[in-house]
């Protein structure tokens, strides 16, 4: 029998005001799980998944935290323990970001550093951040989101950004030897072209846009909830034997 059901599971999902991470928040609730939501500025968005989730007759609470700042990292782990009752037993390290097109050339230490810690750099904390609790239950699921760009190196000006989602594979594949014992997985998933995001809103032209989904095998865009049914899959019993491994989202437009 499928089982689908995450009653009684604490996630946690980063960055998870708008896109791919709030399409993750609702349909881990809406597969039993009380969620806690992290955002960094958008405030009212993140109440908006915080408000359908409770709608819904499902928990939710809201943290307010820079992912890039160990501080505010152990603090928000602190007050998911503390309101929602329990340690993480699922997290979704979603933040992450491009920050703006660099070419190499003109790249400085400061930009490197910003695209490095939003991507790097706050999914090792993040997780560093649960993991005792994770392993005092024998139990855990980590997913941790990379890219296509991991894998061709990503569009003009964004070899950092490419970089960076490649060292979070590399991480990953670690984690998961270093945490398999004690029951805890480790996965990736790498979106391709997601549509009705503040990435591509921001970063992609109308015409590379139609450029990019002429190139797709599948004929369109990805959806958010086509990554967040990627990771019910990996957080629920389906993906219990599977750990270590990066899972393409992508419609076919990269294949390995």
């Amino acid at each position: 029998m499928i089982n689908l059901d995450l009653t009684g599971k604490i996630a946690l999902v980063t960055g998870a005001s708008g896109g791919i991470g709030r399409a993750c928040a609702l349909m881990l609730s809406q597969a039993g799980a009380k969620v806690a939501i992290n955002y960094r500025s958008s405030a009212e968005d993140a109440e908006q998944v915080a408000a359908q989730i409770r709608e819904a007759g499902g928990e939710a609470a809201l943290f307010q935290a820079d992912v890039t700042q160990i501080d505010q990292v152990e603090a928000m782990i602190q007050g998911i323990q503390e309101q929602l009752g329990g340690t993480v037993d699922i997290l979704i390290n979603n933040a992450g970001h491009l920050v703006k097109r660099v070419a190499n050339d003109v790249m400085t230490e400061e930009h490197y550093n910003q695209v490095m810690d939003v991507n790097m750099k706050s999914t090792v904390f993040v997780t560093r951040a649960v993991l005792a609790g994770m392993k005092e239950k024998k139990s855990g699921r980590i997913v941790n989101m990379t890219s296509v760009a991991a894998h061709n190196g990503g569009g003009a000006g964004a070899s950092i950004y490419a970089a960076s989602k490649a060292a979070v594979i590399s991480y990953s594949k670690g984690l998961a030897k270093e945490l398999g014992p004690d029951g805890i997985t480790v996965n990736c998933i790498s979106p391709g072209f997601i549509g009705n995001t503040a990435f591509h809103a921001t970063f992609t032209p109308d015409s590379a846009r139609q450029a990019t989904i002429n190139s797709i095998p599948l004929g369109r865009e990805g959806h958010p909830d086509d990554v967040a049914s990627a990771v019910i899959y990996f957080v629920s019993d389906l993906g219990s034997y599977i750990t270590g491994e990066t899972l393409e989202v992508n419609g076919g437009m990269f294949m390995r």
